[in-house]
């Protein structure tokens, strides 16, 4: 079988009513016409949303096929044991501009037993953000389930979040049950797990008008929410690395030369540039990444080098 090497990705754009054009404009992604994109998909494994490879012989073939062909060389051999032939991380960039609902993610357990699929726990990484950006994250006092639900109809439920701003470099660590949303200029790479299921509670007025009402879930997200208050200094890291049950993100300064083995990981690793431009270097290939683009190292892949002046995201999964 012929080796693996870095691999690309084509990324998958996502029209949302919230976000605006700095996918487009600050990172070079290009798409036709005045759509306005909320999400570029990076790498996913998601079904009816998988990501197809953009660079060498592998080229046109999809990420999980992949997985399929290569097992544990590509993944890694425990994650191949946990997951199969489902790549288990979803990484994105969002672009939220205007508001984006105030929703919450179901565990492992909720997920599976109502939509056979994992659940959505998740990190957002500031890429850049506006004066006037806001992160709604998580309560500021304990509510009643009742509370909440009266809050969400009769509109106040805003009073009872907490406020944050985001500050580029700083990594939110989202976890199930935890109420968010967002508004006014954030750009964001998010890290999450393989899951597409998202209940949305209060979507700013937008669901009273029959123009952009979309539909709300909040008889499904009522038993997943996190009542409690949450202190955000517990979820918010300034020092360049978090990790959770399913993920590890590590911040990389790179300011001449990265040198690394795929051995040393317990899984693939996940290069996702925030600033500058890069270039990875393996025996067979040399590979380059720009702010906004991601490069994948298969697990089994040896040794490799990057190369420029950048700062990385260097992602792995966890089991």
């Amino acid at each position: 079988m012929t080796k693996l090497y870095p691999l690309k990705f084509s990324p998958i754009l996502k029209e949302r009513v919230w976000g605006g054009d700095s996918i487009k404009t600050k990172l070079g992604k290009e798409y036709n016409g005045d759509a306005i994109i909320g999400e570029s998909w990076e790498l996913s494994g998601v079904q009816d949303d998988i990501s197809y490879i953009s660079n060498g012989f592998l080229e046109g073939n999809d990420i999980n096929d992949l997985i399929e062909t290569y097992l544990g060389d590509l993944v890694g051999d425990t994650v191949y044991e946990k997951y199969g032939n489902e790549f288990p991380l979803l990484i994105k960039i969002l672009d939220i501009k205007e508001s984006l609902s105030l929703q919450v993610h179901p565990d492992d357990e909720i997920a599976i037993e109502r939509h056979q699929c994992y659940g959505k726990t998740e990190c957002w990484y500031i890429l850049d953000a506006s004066p006037d950006a806001k992160i709604y994250l998580g309560l500021n006092r304990h509510l009643t389930a009742q509370e909440f639900y009266d809050k969400c109809n009769d509109e106040t439920i805003v009073d009872a979040l907490n406020v944050v701003k985001p500050i580029p470099g700083d990594i939110i660590y989202i976890k199930p049950g935890t109420l968010h949303a967002a508004t006014g200029g954030i750009l964001v790479a998010e890290v999450q797990q393989v899951s597409d299921v998202t209940y949305r509670v209060y979507d700013w007025g937008r669901e009273h008008n029959p123009k952009s009402a979309r539909e709300m879930h909040i008889d499904l997200a009522i038993d997943c929410i996190d009542y409690e208050k949450l202190d955000t200094s517990k979820v918010i890291f300034k020092g360049g690395t978090a990790e959770n049950p399913y993920f590890k993100i590590k911040r990389i300064d790179i300011t001449d030369i990265y040198r690394n083995m795929s051995y040393i990981f317990p899984s693939f690793v996940i290069y996702f540039c925030t600033q500058g431009e890069a270039t990875v270097i393996n025996g067979i290939s040399s590979e380059s990444i720009k702010k906004g683009e991601v490069i994948l190292i298969p697990a089994q892949m040896g040794e490799y080098s990057i190369t420029g002046k950048c700062t990385l995201l260097e992602i792995t999964a966890k089991v």
